[in-house]
Formats: C-alpha cells, sequence, structure tokens
C-alpha cells in the first residue's frame, strides 16, 4: 500500500469509528439498550481502533535511537 492509500483508508476508519461511537450513545440511552448489539459494536471499535493504529504506524517511518 502506498502512503497515500493507507491516508485515505486511515481517514475512512476514522470516520466509520466516529459513526460507530455516535451508535453505541444512542444504542445505550435507549430504555433497554440491546446489550448483545452494543458488545458487538464496541469490539467492532475496538478492532477499527487497532487497524487505525497499524495505519497509523505504517505512515511514522522507524527511528532507531
Amino acid at each position: 500500500m502506498s502512503p497515500e492509500e493507507i491516508t485515505q483508508r486511515l481517514e475512512l476508519l476514522r470516520i466509520e469509528h466516529r459513526d460507530l461511537d455516535a451508535a453505541i450513545i444512542a444504542l445505550g440511552s435507549a430504555a433497554v439498550p440491546d446489550q448483545l448489539q452494543l458488545a458487538r459494536l464496541k469490539k467492532r471499535k475496538l478492532r477499527l481502533r487497532d487497524e487505525i493504529s497499524w495505519c497509523e504506524d505504517q505512515l511514522v517511518p522507524d527511528i532507531i535511537a
């Protein structure tokens, strides 16, 4: 993947992460929240966070001290 492709992917992942955040808040504020759905959304959000971290690591060069 080129740096441009990684940057584009990173932006899409961040947007999806924010959307999931809003969905989790909305679902959690329901009178009777669906715990299974909440757990699935939170797990997806964690996977996105890991992928975001990986993309950021690919964009930052390793510096050996």
